[in-house]
């Protein structure tokens, strides 16, 4: 083959490239580095009305849901070595992704269901023997606290953030360059008007959010990248805070978004959980 025919090679592969790029064809970094949850059906443990995919326990996680729809609201208890979290459950019967955050071991998960008032009653119990392949997986996949998807916005900004490496340096800066605090969301999660779960995808539209919504966009954008991230909630001097603790070239790397923004100058974290 002639100089020449390499030339025009060349081209049409640059050009079928941008034709790609424009059409979305080429996939975004995040799709080559970020963990998907998926409830295969490979593994399956149940108990009374308490179903739990645990297909991929070694990466981190697994997915639980009700055996049918209620109009009643439920409660999943995860026990680990005495340690206890309590998350909702979604009660339309669908399956939600729990992370398995506190390492390799025997975690047990509980079914509850409101009966009447704050009374509940218990409808099922897995144990499940967990062996991580590596005690990061956890935190390189969406759950409750840290919900995305593949078209979350800020999934698709860290992209474009980190089309140019050094992918957390530039995610820090961005979240510190672009976004404030939400005095008025504040106010409303004071008086119970609001969920405390973080809410990624409207806080990244209005580009405000509360100390959780700012560290789970945060973590969001690093997960995707393949950067493990933990969303950090407990204390921050006497204030409830949350912030985020990345796992950059091997070493936890802190970094707090609310006081990157000018909104907090605490000088004592003490954590109390972790997702």
């Amino acid at each position: 083959m002639g100089k020449h025919s390499y030339l025009r090679m060349g081209l049409m592969l640059i050009a079928l490239t941008m034709l790609m790029v424009a059409f979305g064809v080429v996939a975004h970094a995040s799709s080559a580095n970020a963990v998907w949850p998926e409830d295969s059906g490979e593994v399956v443990e149940t108990d009374g009305k308490l179903v739990v995919d645990c297909s991929h326990m070694e990466s981190g996680y697994v997915m639980c849901r009700a055996s049918e729809p209620t109009k009643h609201g439920l409660k999943i208890r995860v026990t680990f070595s005495g340690a206890q979290m309590t998350y909702d459950l979604d009660n339309g019967g669908g399956y939600e992704v729990f992370p398995l955050q506190l390492g390799s071991g025997s975690y047990e998960f509980a079914l509850f269901e409101n009966v009447s008032g704050g009374k509940y009653s218990s409808e099922g119990k897995v144990v499940l023997p967990v062996q991580l392949v590596n005690e990061n997986a956890p935190f390189l996949v969406p759950n409750q606290y840290v919900n995305y998807a593949r078209t979350t916005n800020a999934v698709i900004m860290s992209d474009e953030v980190c089309s140019q490496g050094d992918a957390y340096n530039a995610i820090c800066d961005f979240m510190t360059n672009n976004f404030s605090y939400d005095f008025a969301r504040a106010q409303m999660i004071a008086s119970n008007r609001l969920s405390l779960l973080p809410d990624i995808e409207n806080s990244f539209e209005a580009r405000a959010g509360v100390c959780q919504d700012l560290s789970a966009i945060t973590v969001c954008m690093l997960r995707v990248q393949g950067i493990p991230a933990k969303l950090m909630i407990g204390y921050a001097d006497s204030y409830y805070h949350a912030w985020i603790v990345a796992v950059v070239d091997g070493k936890e790397t802190f970094f707090d978004p609310t006081h990157a923004i000018g909104c907090i100058n605490a000088k004592k974290y003490a954590v109390e959980r972790f997702y």
